[in-house]
């Protein structure tokens, strides 16, 4: 792990009240270097194979999540995935996801503006809590 992201990383568990333990600090690499939301399968592949069990990892990545040090979501597949808060810095907490429907990719979309094609967004939009999820088939899906 690299100096540099290793003392971001403990100092942000640090600033949630956490220990820098060995799971938590490799979980979050994961979730750093491929910065994407991941099921926590995705985040044990990315781990060093026998070192850490999937039980530990569960309960490491909720607790993370509980404290704000990622962002835990259903995109609507039923299948929980983890996002480090800060792994898409250039976008805002609340941003949107695209979500292929036939490989399962999830990337992080810039920031989206909900607007009516004729007259203006009903009453009980306006001013509401949105969370947009984008589904479809990916360009690699397509191209297949």
């Amino acid at each position: 792990m690299k100096q540099g992201l290793q003392s971001e990383l403990r100092g942000q568990l640090k600033s949630h009240g956490l220990r820098a333990t060995g799971l938590r600090l490799a979980a979050l690499q994961v979730l750093h270097d491929r910065a994407t939301p991941l099921t926590q399968e995705q985040v044990l592949s990315g781990l060093p194979v026998g070192v850490f069990d999937p039980a530990s990892l569960w309960r490491a990545l909720a607790e993370l999540a509980e404290k704000g040090v990622l962002r835990r979501m259903d995109l609507g597949d039923r299948v929980w995935r983890y996002e480090l808060v800060d792994a898409c810095r250039s976008i805002s907490p609340d941003h949107a996801h695209f979500l292929c429907d036939d490989c399962g990719v999830v990337r992080c979309l810039p920031p989206v503006q909900l607007v009516a094609s004729q007259g203006a967004l009903p009453a009980v939009l306006q001013g509401a809590q949105l969370k947009l999820r984008v589904s479809g088939r990916c360009a690699q899906c397509v191209a297949a």
